[in-house]
């Protein structure tokens, strides 16, 4: 380990212990300065065990010691050094109408000298994390990209995949389509990921250029500084398409609910960071457009647990998360008999049958029978066993939030959208869109050929000053 890795390890260990130091200006000005005056006297023996030539060779993609993965894909094409910049920001469960509920002045602030939509953006079916984030960067439905949920099997093979799982998420196999960084790396432009599902495995032949591998506990602000750097680097080098995300504030909508005060703090928490990277970026002097999305929503749940068991017989049945696959035809069709008149909390039915609307029918990783609750209620296969009981387990409640319902019936899970840059015009509203269409909009504006997807340019065109150059010649 270099002395700059043990430097560094030392600012975080002193940024975890004074992280709430941050949520006041006293606190973010102390933190800012420790960072700097580390930083200049890490510059000072720097030059002095190495010299100042082999300083100045330091990679800027390797800001403050960050497990910054490196893939040789080359320098970037003279036409994409020419092209512009995005940079794509997800903050998790920030449900559409937290922004203004909670006076989220930067993102009000983006929406007022960019684009935005105040009615929300509607995620794909099931409003889930893994799915609706792969779903932005490919523009295609779960049922279509492969990740039908956050946790399912794949029946042909019978793997399971796990968001939580590094062997699952680091394996390319799972993943369907082309996300936007495999897209841009195909055409000779620099992608750079700090954080999105699948930017860990190699996708349609092509990882970013810069990745890091999810740990939720690196600094907020570093992130920052991260994308930051990235943008200084030289031409040839310099990422062109940047993810960044965080996961705030849909933990505390989780644990607390959408309306607690401690997820209207987190709201506001990750406003400025917004803030603090959008001066960032108007600092830097390129043509970068920001982007600002949310995967879902979240709704109170009901609090008591809607068990399936309890109407249907699962012994011998595999299942994984809300999942169902049974091992033939015939235990199909029992388990659907079984629970399609059992409950006013969910509706059941049979993969082929389930309606258009969701596109949630096509998958046989989506099970068979699908489950699909008709409120906010939290619905399992399984409780507690007998056995545990007896032992003396506790069956807990359901968590206070929860998301993955249809945001077609339960409007709070529909997500976020904020846009502003030298692509988009000035303090224009949108209509809700289904977030399939992000995809050919970024593809668009990086100049970049896309394939064919769920998502239409035309959806989002006039967000653009060059109207999508009128939605690509109407697609030609």
């Amino acid at each position: 380990m270099s002395l700059f890795d043990l430097m560094m390890g030392d600012v975080l260990e002193w940024e975890k212990m004074g992280w709430w130091l941050r949520y006041s200006d006293a606190g973010e000005i102390f933190m800012r300065c420790m960072r700097f005056g580390l930083r200049l006297l890490w510059l000072a023996l720097g030059m002095m065990a190495a010299g100042l030539g082999a300083w100045a060779q330091t990679p800027p993609s390797l800001y403050a010691a960050l497990p910054v993965v490196h893939v040789d894909n080359g320098a970037n094409t003279a036409a994409a050094e020419k092209a512009h910049y995005v940079v794509l920001v997800s903050l998790d469960g920030f449900r559409w109408d937290y922004a203004k509920r909670d006076g989220a002045k930067n993102l009000l602030s983006i929406a007022k000298g960019g684009v935005w939509a105040p009615e929300g953006m509607i995620p794909s079916y099931p409003s889930l994390t893994f799915p609706n984030h792969y779903t932005l960067v490919t523009g295609l439905y779960p049922e279509h990209s492969g990740l039908v949920a956050n946790s399912f099997e794949d029946p042909a093979t019978h793997a399971k995949y796990g968001m939580s799982d590094p062997k699952a998420v680091t394996d390319g196999s799972w993943y369907g389509g082309v996300p936007l960084w495999s897209l841009a790396e195909s055409q000779g432009m620099r992608s750079a990921c700090f954080f999105w599902p699948g930017s860990e495995a190699k996708i349609a032949g092509f990882q970013p250029t810069y990745y890091l591998k999810f740990d939720d506990k690196i600094d907020e602000h570093e992130r920052i500084e991260q994308v930051l750097a990235w943008l200084k680097m030289p031409e040839a080098e310099r990422p062109h398409l940047i993810t960044l995300y965080y996961s705030h504030p849909d933990h505390e909508g989780h644990e607390f609910g959408p309306d607690a005060k401690e997820t209207i703090e987190a709201v506001r928490h990750v406003d400025e960071l917004v803030g603090e990277l959008k001066r960032g970026l108007d600092a830097s002097g390129l043509p970068v457009d920001l982007i600002v999305v949310s995967d879902h929503g979240m709704v109170k749940v009901a609090p008591e647990w809607v068990t399936l068991d309890k109407f249907a017989d699962f012994t011998g049945v595999e299942t994984v998360g809300g999942e169902i696959y049974p091992k033939d035809e015939a235990e199909k069709v029992r388990i659907y008999n079984q629970l399609k008149k059992a409950s006013d909390k969910f509706v059941v039915y049979r993969l082929k049958d389930v309606p258009a609307g969701l596109h949630y029918n096509e998958n046989a990783r989506e099970g068979d029978p699908v489950v699909v609750p008709t409120g906010a209620y939290a619905i399992r296969v399984h409780g507690l066993s007998a056995d545990k009981i007896a032992a003396g387990a506790v069956d807990k409640p359901p968590i206070t939030g929860m998301h993955g319902f249809d945001p077609r019936t339960m409007p709070e899970m529909k997500a976020s959208f904020f846009a502003e840059g030298p692509d988009f015009v000035k303090g224009k509203t949108l209509a809700p869109f289904e977030n399939v269409n992000v995809y050919p909009l970024i593809a668009h504006i990086l100049g970049l050929k896309a394939p064919k997807v769920d998502g239409s340019l035309s959806v989002l065109s006039g967000a653009l000053k060059d109207h999508g150059n009128e939605a690509e010649s109407e697609v030609k």
